[in-house]
């Protein structure tokens, strides 16, 4: 073959050869004679294009004429496209688009170029829309992904019109542009290594913004932060390797495959650092979790070292009762030019997305604390796993909460880490969504999806990402597409369910030798300089990992050490005695309670119906019968007057469940929102009171994350029926009941969870009393069952004044609220203390032949059974609180019933409620049997029918004095 069309020969004519069996002349690419005057305009309009002559001669022994035409007719066809020529083309290339396909002109005229440039302005809507579906996203193989929407052909176009100009609309910042410019302008926005979803926000102004960010040149990023990138992936790939080495076969999760998260969480707080926000929280899973401890946030490699061999710091905040994996820090944060900002990495149990409310409540509390033009300079970041952002429920839980009053943070940068995994299990197999985060959709957050192999473009999203979040307060998402090098641990085998996916990856260059070679091809970087960086890296690794370990031997354990390996947990400090603390108010308190729930504002119409409710809560007062609403009002009120804050959430807790609360109280006319308490606040002491969402999971979440940042107030979250908080069993599990003994991350939640048998069937009856005493130990929380509202004020007051900080589980009350028998004088709120034991003093003595040991609401039936069969020989005592066990007061109290027959009654089913517990500990205490009556033992909770539970709370009780 031979080309003189090189210096401008049109045509050229083969001369065959001795030897030769054929020749092909190439003459030059050039528009035709005719045409080579034309304007381009002109060209473009009539579809004219530059043509190349091939010529052929051969010698007829070898080749026959008809075999020539066939070459010359199979070039044709294959420069018009046959058998996918381009496509093969662009494949090889790892172009991650098709071409545009041959195809005939469509005739111009001015109705066609009226129709052409709507058709452009589809073409640019419709890559705005689903260009991310032809992004080159995946790291790990190379796939040319179409959609007919982004066909040109689909939109009556061709490749005729590339070269020709239309109206845009100011697209990419120019009135006309050629189809071509068009198409390469959203190439480069929406088709190279990020796709972004974004069209499906409803304001208008979010989208614009980023288009305005997103359709423009690409600038190219400076050599300083090219080195920044390239020292964060070296620092990630030599930290793993290292612990690969050293620590053969042992647990870390590592974030191999998936280093860019360094440079990514790297550039979020860099930007926070320059944008004045005082604190970026961390919530993540467990994988890569080290690395983010000590390359973001901060702690020694010298303190994980000295983890895997064994020893927990005294000092640490994550405690050492659990892996170091799931374990997490507070440190600082400094960026290249000097500004800090502080960080803080939430521990999370192996429930991966169960950190996601956490964190939100612990940001929303230490907002809480900042002034209000500030609120929203704490910054949570979320990091999340493919499957279990896609899996697990608490994520679109969370995700709802991000706008609401009560729950928004000012928007989450929601990270997710998808290395294309769950587990072992593959994406067609754990969603049927296109996406993983295909959940984020339903509060219109923008989506980022970003190929892990491009640390650049990596960063240039996170740095947009922060943008956005600080423009518009709203959550973004960024899909970081990697992969896991190793198994879901390092002592798994992945191949044995992916074996074609780790075939893949086994040949895979890292992302730091990628990135490497990506630099030194443009010159940007000597290989001498990265293999420098990477080594002296590695060096440093190797020293600290020397100076940790210790030369004595076991004589250099650590007291908290040594207390890890002999009992594998810390122990809790026991609790004081309630009696110590008082939580009596004073006169003018309750004075000032009462006038705040019957003065409102002058233009204030409050509804009929509750105006009469509020009026009693004077006059119960005056009469000694103040009941439950009114005795939590005194509780709260106090504490507001004493300068504490108070937060109570939940499902319709404003109002009440059973309407007996009405902390805040809606104008009939107007809709106004309005909390008489209010009138109470005293120095710095406020009422946050919120409707939640109809969640528990989430909900309970957030309200023990804002417990742990706000020690000083009382947090309260309310189930609308006890058994309602069945749903967050994951939170009541792994953070409510465990949380100080695992990371010393102490709680004071307190839960209100409506119980009590009263013929409202199986799902309205039980609080699942038992669930939570089984998980009572180490006096790591309190469990109460209050049967008086004077008893339910003092522990709320006890929970906002004791000296150990605990969880705290009430069993609130449901029929009891508006009992005329369950009340309590006002003496009972302006003197004493919480009893955890109510005795029974007018039943004392040597003649007593039974007592009646109970909980809550039982016991007005049984004292009014007493009362009704005039039994004189029967004492009733009440456990107001069931854990701790009334140890100090019990034993003193029965020894005015030397040998009376000890009985624990309760409402629910035998295998359920607090008799387990009381069998199991409470004869350990006294030293005495104790027998039990209940209902039998039953898979649910109580019948279905108000009169079968009528009958059998008859017999229940007419048992209990047998």
């Amino acid at each position: 073959m031979t080309n003189p069309g090189t210096i401008g020969t049109q045509l050229s004519v083969a001369r065959l050869m001795s030897g030769q069996g054929c020749i092909v002349g190439v003459g030059a690419m050039e528009y035709p004679a005719e045409w080579q005057g034309a304007s381009a305009e002109s060209l473009a309009r009539n579809a004219v294009s530059k043509i190349l002559t091939l010529t052929s001669t051969y010698d007829h022994r070898v080749i026959q004429g008809a075999q020539s035409g066939e070459f010359l007719r199979r070039i044709h066809a294959l420069l018009l496209g046959e058998d996918d020529f381009y496509g093969d083309i662009f494949r090889s290339l790892r172009i991650p688009y098709e071409p545009i396909r041959w195809a005939q002109d469509i005739s111009a005229g001015h109705e066609t170029d009226l129709s052409k440039t709507v058709r452009v302005q589809e073409i640019i809507h419709a890559y705005r829309v689903r260009g991310h579906l032809m992004a080159d996203t995946n790291p790990l193989e190379y796939e040319q992904r179409m959609h007919p929407d982004l066909d040109v052909l689909q939109h009556g176009l061709t490749l005729w019109d590339l070269d020709r100009e239309f109206a845009t609309g100011g697209f990419g910042g120019r009135p006309l542009m050629k189809l071509r410019e068009i198409l390469g302008v959203l190439r480069d926005s929406y088709t190279r290594t990020v796709g972004i979803e974004y069209m499906h926000i409803q304001d208008p102004d979010q989208r614009k913004w980023i288009q305005d960010r997103v359709e423009a040149p690409h600038e190219r990023t400076h050599r300083d932060e090219q080195l920044r990138i390239l020292h964060k992936l070296n620092e990630a790939e030599a930290l793993e390797s290292f612990l690969q080495t050293k620590y053969v076969g042992q647990k870390r999760f590592s974030l191999e495959g998936s280093e860019s998260l360094i440079p990514l969480l790297d550039a979020v707080l860099i930007c926070s650092s320059n944008d004045s926000i005082v604190e970026v929280a961390i919530g993540m899973p467990h994988r890569g979790r080290l690395n983010v401890l000590t390359n973001i946030a901060g702690k020694s490699y010298g303190q994980v070292f000295r983890e895997f061999e064994g020893d927990f710091g005294d000092d640490q905040v994550q405690g050492s009762g659990d892996v170091k994996y799931h374990l997490g820090t507070s440190g600082h944060f400094t960026a290249p030019d000097g500004a800090q900002t502080r960080v803080y990495l939430a521990a999370n149990p192996s429930h991966l997305e169960a950190v996601n409310p956490v964190l939100e409540g612990i940001v929303r509390a230490k907002q809480d604390r900042l002034p209000r033009e500030d609120a929203f300079n704490v910054l949570p970041v979320l990091i999340h796993g493919d499957a279990a952002f896609a899996g697990q429920g608490v994520v679109a839980e969370t995700l709802q909460m991000s706008q609401i009053q009560g729950y928004r943070t000012g928007g989450t940068i929601h990270v997710v880490v998808n290395n294309q995994v769950g587990f072992t299990t593959s994406p067609k197999y754990s969603r049927s969504s296109v996406y993983s985060t295909d959940v984020a959709r339903m509060i219109q957050a923008p989506i980022f999806h970003v190929n892990g192999d491009d640390p650049e473009a990596v960063v240039r999203v996170a740095e947009l990402a922060f943008a956005f979040r600080q423009t518009f307060h709203k959550d973004v998402v960024i899909d970081l597409v990697t992969y896991r090098k190793r198994g879901h641990n390092e002592a798994d085998d992945p191949s044995l369910t992916q074996p074609l996916m780790y075939a893949i990856i086994d040949q895979k260059r890292s992302v730091r030798k990628h990135y490497t070679e990506s630099l030194i091809g443009r010159g940007d970087i000597t290989l001498e300089e990265a293999e420098t960086a990477l080594r002296h890296f590695q060096e440093q690794l190797e020293r600290i990992f020397q100076e940790t370990r210790p030369d004595q031997g076991e004589a250099a354990f650590s007291s908290s050490k040594a207390d890890v390996v002999s009992q594998g947990q810390r122990t809790l400090t026991p609790q004081v005695a309630a009696a110590e603390i008082e939580t009596a108010i004073s006169a003018e308190q309750v004075d000032a309670v009462i006038a705040s729930q019957l003065t409102m504002p002058d233009d204030f119409t409050v509804h009929p119906r509750l105006q009469p409710q509020l009026q009693r809560r004077s006059t119960m007062v005056g009469a000694d019968a103040i009941d439950w609403g009114m005795a939590e009002a005194l509780a709260i009120g106090g504490l507001l007057m004493e300068g504490r804050t108070i937060r109570l959430a939940g499902q319709d807790v404003r109002r009440g469940t059973f309407g007996h609360r009405h902390i805040v109280i809606v104008d009939k006319e107007t809709g106004w929102q309005y909390k008489p308490l209010k009138q109470c606040y005293r120095g710095d002491g406020k009422l946050y009171v919120y409707d939640s969402l109809l969640s528990e999971y989430a909900a309970m979440g957030f309200e023990y994350g804002y417990s742990v940042a706000r020690p000083d107030a009382l947090v309260i979250w309310e189930a609308q029926f006890g058994d309602f908080a069945d749903g967050a069993q994951t939170i009541i599990d792994e953070f409510i009941s465990s949380a100080e003994q695992k990371w010393g991350q102490r709680s004071s939640l307190t839960l209100l969870l409506p119980h009590g048998f009263e013929g409202q069937g199986p799902d309205h009856s039980s609080a699942r009393i038992e669930r939570y005493l089984q998980l009572c130990a180490q006096d790591n929380m309190v469990v109460a069952m209050p049967s008086t509202p004077a008893s339910y004020f003092h522990i709320l007051r006890l929970q906002a004044n004791a000296k150990i900080v605990r969880p705290l589980i009430v069993f609130t009350p449901k029929s009891l609220l508006r009992s005329k028998q369950a009340v309590s004088s006002k003496a009972e709120f302006t003197s004493g203390h919480f009893h955890p034991l109510i005795t029974d003093p007018a039943f004392e003595g040597p003649q007593i032949r039974k007592v009646l040991m109970c909980s809550g609401k039982v016991y007005y039936d049984l004292a009014a059974y007493r009362a009704e069969h005039g039994i004189t020989d029967v004492a009733i005592m009440r456990f107001e609180r069931l854990y701790p066990l009334p140890f100090r007061t019990l034993p003193p109290a029965l020894l005015q019933y030397p040998e009376a027959e000890l009985t624990w009654v309760q409402e629910e089913p035998a295998n359920q409620g607090a008799w387990s517990f009381v069998a199991m500990n409470l004869p350990e205490i006294i030293n005495r049997p104790v027998f039990g009556v209940s209902r039998p033992a039953s898979s649910s909770p109580a019948v279905g029918t108000h009169q079968r539970h009528e009958q059998e709370q008859r017999e229940l009780v007419a048992r209990a004095f047998a």
